[in-house]
Protein backbone atom coordinates (compact mmCIF):
# COMPACT_ATOMS: atom_id res chain seq x y z
CA UNK A 1 0.00 0.00 0.00
CA UNK A 2 1.41 3.42 -1.29
CA UNK A 3 0.26 6.34 1.01
CA UNK A 4 0.14 9.47 -0.34
CA UNK A 5 -1.21 13.33 1.04
CA UNK A 6 -4.08 14.77 -0.37
CA UNK A 7 -3.41 18.06 -0.90
CA UNK A 8 -7.45 20.26 -1.01
CA UNK A 9 -7.63 23.24 -3.62
CA UNK A 10 -10.88 24.32 -1.56
CA UNK A 11 -8.80 24.84 1.60
CA UNK A 12 -5.43 25.64 0.98
CA UNK A 13 -4.23 29.02 -1.55
CA UNK A 14 -1.30 28.03 -3.98
CA UNK A 15 1.29 28.85 -1.76
CA UNK A 16 0.53 26.96 1.15
CA UNK A 17 0.02 23.88 -1.09
CA UNK A 18 3.60 24.14 -2.04
CA UNK A 19 4.40 24.18 1.76
CA UNK A 20 2.21 21.81 2.15
CA UNK A 21 3.36 19.23 -0.56
CA UNK A 22 7.05 20.07 0.53
CA UNK A 23 5.94 18.98 4.27
CA UNK A 24 4.25 15.62 3.23
CA UNK A 25 7.66 14.39 1.01
CA UNK A 26 9.43 15.01 4.13
CA UNK A 27 7.27 13.44 6.48
CA UNK A 28 7.11 9.92 4.18
CA UNK A 29 4.28 10.14 1.71
CA UNK A 30 4.81 8.55 -1.21
CA UNK A 31 2.44 11.14 -3.51
CA UNK A 32 -0.10 13.55 -3.98
CA UNK A 33 -3.51 13.92 -4.48
CA UNK A 34 -4.68 17.69 -5.89
CA UNK A 35 -8.74 18.39 -6.16
CA UNK A 36 -10.07 20.05 -9.16
CA UNK A 37 -12.33 22.97 -8.52
CA UNK A 38 -13.81 26.21 -9.73
CA UNK A 39 -15.92 26.77 -6.35
CA UNK A 40 -15.06 25.84 -2.34
CA UNK A 41 -17.97 23.73 -1.37
CA UNK A 42 -18.54 26.35 1.16
CA UNK A 43 -17.45 29.80 2.21
CA UNK A 44 -15.77 28.66 5.35
CA UNK A 45 -13.13 26.51 2.99
CA UNK A 46 -12.14 29.88 1.37
CA UNK A 47 -9.89 28.68 -1.28
CA UNK A 48 -10.23 27.55 -5.18
CA UNK A 49 -6.72 28.15 -6.83
CA UNK A 50 -6.71 26.86 -10.75
CA UNK A 51 -5.32 23.53 -10.48
CA UNK A 52 -3.05 23.38 -13.23
CA UNK A 53 -0.79 26.86 -12.17
CA UNK A 54 -0.70 24.63 -8.56
CA UNK A 55 0.68 22.13 -10.25
CA UNK A 56 3.21 23.37 -12.11
CA UNK A 57 4.69 25.10 -9.08
CA UNK A 58 4.35 21.58 -7.06
CA UNK A 59 6.48 19.81 -9.78
CA UNK A 60 9.33 22.61 -9.30
CA UNK A 61 10.13 21.62 -5.60
CA UNK A 62 8.60 18.37 -4.85
CA UNK A 63 9.43 14.40 -6.84
CA UNK A 64 6.03 12.91 -5.60
CA UNK A 65 3.88 11.46 -8.39
CA UNK A 66 0.46 13.84 -8.64
CA UNK A 67 -2.98 13.21 -9.82
CA UNK A 68 -5.83 14.82 -9.98
CA UNK A 69 -8.81 14.07 -8.39
CA UNK A 70 -10.58 14.58 -9.84
CA UNK A 71 -10.84 16.44 -13.00
CA UNK A 72 -14.02 16.86 -14.99
CA UNK A 73 -13.04 17.44 -18.68
CA UNK A 74 -16.35 17.88 -20.27
CA UNK A 75 -17.93 21.33 -19.60
CA UNK A 76 -15.73 24.08 -17.72
CA UNK A 77 -12.79 23.29 -19.82
CA UNK A 78 -12.85 21.30 -23.40
CA UNK A 79 -11.36 17.99 -23.15
CA UNK A 80 -8.54 19.55 -26.15
CA UNK A 81 -7.49 22.19 -23.40
CA UNK A 82 -7.41 19.60 -20.58
CA UNK A 83 -5.43 17.27 -23.15
CA UNK A 84 -2.76 20.02 -23.37
CA UNK A 85 -2.52 20.94 -19.58
CA UNK A 86 -2.06 17.16 -18.68
CA UNK A 87 0.36 16.71 -21.06
CA UNK A 88 2.36 20.24 -19.78
CA UNK A 89 1.86 18.83 -16.14
CA UNK A 90 3.50 15.35 -17.08
CA UNK A 91 6.27 17.11 -18.85
CA UNK A 92 7.13 19.14 -15.79
CA UNK A 93 6.53 16.03 -13.41
CA UNK A 94 8.74 13.87 -15.46
CA UNK A 95 6.54 11.69 -16.35
CA UNK A 96 4.75 11.15 -12.80
CA UNK A 97 1.43 12.51 -13.67
CA UNK A 98 -1.51 10.97 -13.77
CA UNK A 99 -5.06 12.75 -14.86
CA UNK A 100 -7.49 11.49 -12.39
CA UNK A 101 -11.11 12.28 -14.19
CA UNK A 102 -14.79 12.19 -13.69
CA UNK A 103 -18.28 13.59 -14.61
CA UNK A 104 -18.07 16.57 -12.16
CA UNK A 105 -20.56 18.47 -9.86
CA UNK A 106 -22.65 20.98 -10.82
CA UNK A 107 -20.90 23.15 -7.91
CA UNK A 108 -17.94 23.35 -10.73
CA UNK A 109 -19.00 22.45 -14.11
CA UNK A 110 -22.20 25.22 -14.33
CA UNK A 111 -20.89 28.71 -14.28
CA UNK A 112 -21.55 29.10 -17.90
CA UNK A 113 -25.13 28.48 -17.19
CA UNK A 114 -25.92 25.70 -19.37
CA UNK A 115 -27.96 23.10 -18.07
CA UNK A 116 -26.79 20.67 -16.19
CA UNK A 117 -27.02 17.29 -17.90
CA UNK A 118 -28.27 13.94 -16.68
CA UNK A 119 -25.68 11.25 -15.41
CA UNK A 120 -26.08 9.28 -18.48
CA UNK A 121 -25.57 12.35 -20.89
CA UNK A 122 -22.30 12.93 -18.39
CA UNK A 123 -20.62 9.94 -18.68
CA UNK A 124 -21.43 9.64 -22.68
CA UNK A 125 -19.50 13.54 -22.47
CA UNK A 126 -16.86 11.70 -20.70
CA UNK A 127 -16.19 8.68 -22.33
CA UNK A 128 -15.62 11.22 -25.89
CA UNK A 129 -13.90 13.58 -23.55
CA UNK A 130 -11.68 11.02 -22.90
CA UNK A 131 -11.12 9.10 -26.13
CA UNK A 132 -10.18 12.90 -27.80
CA UNK A 133 -7.30 13.08 -25.27
CA UNK A 134 -5.61 10.24 -25.71
CA UNK A 135 -6.22 10.62 -29.46
CA UNK A 136 -4.53 14.24 -28.94
CA UNK A 137 -1.33 12.54 -26.61
CA UNK A 138 -0.80 10.47 -29.63
CA UNK A 139 0.67 13.50 -31.57
CA UNK A 140 -0.18 15.02 -35.61
CA UNK A 141 -3.03 16.98 -36.15
CA UNK A 142 -6.51 16.60 -35.18
CA UNK A 143 -9.76 17.01 -36.64
CA UNK A 144 -13.30 15.76 -35.24
CA UNK A 145 -16.63 16.13 -35.13
CA UNK A 146 -18.38 14.23 -32.09
CA UNK A 147 -20.88 14.22 -30.57
CA UNK A 148 -20.10 16.25 -28.17
CA UNK A 149 -16.96 18.04 -29.39
CA UNK A 150 -15.49 19.29 -31.90
CA UNK A 151 -11.68 20.39 -33.04
CA UNK A 152 -10.13 21.59 -35.91
CA UNK A 153 -6.38 21.28 -36.77
CA UNK A 154 -5.84 20.88 -33.18
CA UNK A 155 -2.47 19.63 -32.40
CA UNK A 156 -0.95 19.08 -28.72
CA UNK A 157 3.13 19.63 -29.48
CA UNK A 158 4.43 19.41 -25.70
CA UNK A 159 4.08 15.67 -24.68
CA UNK A 160 5.59 13.59 -22.32
CA UNK A 161 7.40 10.29 -23.33
CA UNK A 162 4.97 8.08 -22.52
CA UNK A 163 0.94 8.90 -22.45
CA UNK A 164 -0.33 10.31 -19.40
CA UNK A 165 -2.30 7.73 -17.79
CA UNK A 166 -5.96 8.28 -16.98
CA UNK A 167 -7.87 7.30 -14.07
CA UNK A 168 -11.35 7.15 -13.80
CA UNK A 169 -13.76 8.09 -10.90
CA UNK A 170 -17.05 5.77 -10.34
CA UNK A 171 -19.66 5.21 -8.11
CA UNK A 172 -22.85 4.06 -9.69
CA UNK A 173 -22.96 0.90 -12.24
CA UNK A 174 -22.83 2.85 -15.23
CA UNK A 175 -20.23 5.09 -14.37
CA UNK A 176 -18.49 1.65 -13.13
CA UNK A 177 -18.85 -0.12 -16.53
CA UNK A 178 -17.73 2.95 -18.26
CA UNK A 179 -13.89 3.07 -15.88
CA UNK A 180 -13.84 -0.83 -16.54
CA UNK A 181 -13.62 -0.21 -20.26
CA UNK A 182 -11.86 2.97 -20.61
CA UNK A 183 -9.67 3.92 -17.62
CA UNK A 184 -5.90 3.06 -16.57
CA UNK A 185 -6.72 3.14 -13.33
CA UNK A 186 -9.79 3.20 -10.51
CA UNK A 187 -10.85 6.27 -8.21
CA UNK A 188 -13.31 6.00 -5.07
CA UNK A 189 -13.01 8.32 -2.15
CA UNK A 190 -14.26 5.78 0.32
CA UNK A 191 -12.57 2.18 0.59
CA UNK A 192 -15.12 0.68 -1.73
CA UNK A 193 -14.63 -3.55 -1.50
CA UNK A 194 -17.76 -4.06 -3.98
CA UNK A 195 -17.31 -1.20 -6.35
CA UNK A 196 -13.58 -2.03 -6.77
CA UNK A 197 -13.99 -6.14 -7.30
CA UNK A 198 -17.17 -5.32 -10.14
CA UNK A 199 -14.56 -2.60 -11.46
CA UNK A 200 -11.77 -5.70 -12.10
CA UNK A 201 -14.69 -8.03 -12.68
CA UNK A 202 -15.98 -6.08 -15.44
CA UNK A 203 -12.04 -6.12 -16.89
CA UNK A 204 -10.75 -2.97 -14.80
CA UNK A 205 -7.18 -2.28 -14.78
CA UNK A 206 -4.35 -0.28 -13.49
CA UNK A 207 -3.81 0.61 -9.53
CA UNK A 208 -6.84 1.39 -8.01
CA UNK A 209 -6.66 4.71 -5.27
CA UNK A 210 -8.74 5.71 -2.43
CA UNK A 211 -8.66 8.97 -0.25
CA UNK A 212 -9.90 9.91 2.66
CA UNK A 213 -10.12 13.39 5.53
CA UNK A 214 -8.91 12.97 8.77
CA UNK A 215 -8.72 15.91 11.44
CA UNK A 216 -5.99 15.72 13.65
CA UNK A 217 -5.79 18.54 16.65
CA UNK A 218 -4.44 18.09 20.55
CA UNK A 219 -8.23 16.57 21.54
CA UNK A 220 -10.84 14.71 19.59
CA UNK A 221 -13.55 17.55 20.58
CA UNK A 222 -11.15 20.09 18.91
CA UNK A 223 -10.98 18.27 16.06
CA UNK A 224 -14.69 17.58 15.65
CA UNK A 225 -15.61 21.36 15.78
CA UNK A 226 -12.76 21.89 13.29
CA UNK A 227 -14.00 19.18 10.49
CA UNK A 228 -18.02 19.87 11.37
CA UNK A 229 -17.20 23.71 10.60
CA UNK A 230 -14.90 22.95 7.60
CA UNK A 231 -16.06 20.17 5.89
CA UNK A 232 -19.74 19.53 7.21
CA UNK A 233 -21.02 18.70 3.36
CA UNK A 234 -18.84 15.10 3.48
CA UNK A 235 -22.02 13.74 5.31
CA UNK A 236 -24.73 15.17 2.71
CA UNK A 237 -26.25 11.83 1.22
CA UNK A 238 -26.96 10.61 -2.01
CA UNK A 239 -26.44 12.68 -5.41
CA UNK A 240 -26.14 16.15 -3.59
CA UNK A 241 -22.76 16.47 -4.10
CA UNK A 242 -23.58 15.91 -7.73
CA UNK A 243 -26.45 18.70 -7.90
CA UNK A 244 -26.37 21.38 -5.70
CA UNK A 245 -25.14 24.66 -7.63
CA UNK A 246 -23.48 26.56 -5.15
CA UNK A 247 -21.50 26.49 -1.46
CA UNK A 248 -24.29 28.75 -0.29
CA UNK A 249 -26.55 25.08 -1.29
CA UNK A 250 -24.15 23.03 0.20
CA UNK A 251 -24.12 25.48 3.48
CA UNK A 252 -27.88 25.56 3.42
CA UNK A 253 -27.68 21.36 3.55
CA UNK A 254 -25.24 20.92 5.59
CA UNK A 255 -27.03 22.94 8.21
CA UNK A 256 -28.67 19.21 8.99
CA UNK A 257 -25.63 17.81 9.61
CA UNK A 258 -24.18 18.04 13.71
CA UNK A 259 -21.10 16.90 14.94
CA UNK A 260 -21.88 13.85 16.29
CA UNK A 261 -22.47 12.71 12.44
CA UNK A 262 -18.77 13.53 11.52
CA UNK A 263 -17.48 9.94 10.67
CA UNK A 264 -13.56 11.09 9.82
CA UNK A 265 -10.87 10.28 11.89
CA UNK A 266 -10.36 13.17 14.46
CA UNK A 267 -7.94 14.01 17.63
CA UNK A 268 -4.71 12.61 18.87
CA UNK A 269 -5.72 8.29 19.18
CA UNK A 270 -4.10 6.71 16.00
CA UNK A 271 -6.25 3.45 16.20
CA UNK A 272 -8.80 5.10 13.83
CA UNK A 273 -5.96 6.75 11.61
CA UNK A 274 -4.63 2.95 11.23
CA UNK A 275 -8.05 1.41 11.00
CA UNK A 276 -9.08 3.20 7.94
CA UNK A 277 -6.19 2.96 5.90
CA UNK A 278 -6.51 -0.79 6.85
CA UNK A 279 -10.25 -0.48 5.32
CA UNK A 280 -8.49 0.45 1.87
CA UNK A 281 -5.88 -2.18 2.46
CA UNK A 282 -8.81 -5.15 3.19
CA UNK A 283 -10.53 -3.81 -0.01
CA UNK A 284 -7.94 -4.10 -2.26
CA UNK A 285 -6.35 -0.30 -3.01
CA UNK A 286 -2.88 0.09 -4.12
CA UNK A 287 -2.90 3.50 -3.05
CA UNK A 288 -4.68 6.14 -0.32
CA UNK A 289 -4.21 9.57 0.01
CA UNK A 290 -4.87 11.06 3.40
CA UNK A 291 -6.13 14.81 3.73
CA UNK A 292 -5.67 16.83 7.07
CA UNK A 293 -9.10 19.01 7.43
CA UNK A 294 -8.04 22.27 8.43
CA UNK A 295 -4.58 23.97 9.88
CA UNK A 296 -1.54 21.65 10.13
CA UNK A 297 -1.94 21.56 14.20
CA UNK A 298 0.98 19.22 13.90
CA UNK A 299 -0.82 16.58 11.91
CA UNK A 300 2.79 15.36 10.00
CA UNK A 301 4.33 15.29 13.30
CA UNK A 302 1.55 13.16 14.71
CA UNK A 303 1.51 10.93 11.19
CA UNK A 304 4.91 9.95 11.43
CA UNK A 305 5.26 9.32 15.36
CA UNK A 306 2.23 7.65 15.50
CA UNK A 307 0.67 6.45 12.75
CA UNK A 308 2.90 4.98 9.91
CA UNK A 309 4.76 2.78 12.48
CA UNK A 310 1.56 1.36 12.76
CA UNK A 311 0.96 1.01 9.44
Amino acid sequence: MKIGYFLSSEELDPIDMVTRARTAEEHGFTGLWISDHFHPWNDRQGQSPFVWGAIGALSQVVRLPITTAVTCPTMRIHPAIIAQAAATAAVQCDGRFTLGVGSGEALNEHIYGDAWPSAGVRLEMLEEAIDLIRTLHEGGEVTRHGKHYTVENARVYTLPERPVPIYMSAFGPKALALAARVADGFINTGPAKDLLRDYRDQGGRGPAQGGFKVCYAPSEDEARRIAHRLWPNEQLPGELAQVLPTPKHFEQASTLVTPEMISVPCGPDPAPYVETVQSYVDAGFDEVYVQQIGPDNGFFEFWSREVAPKL
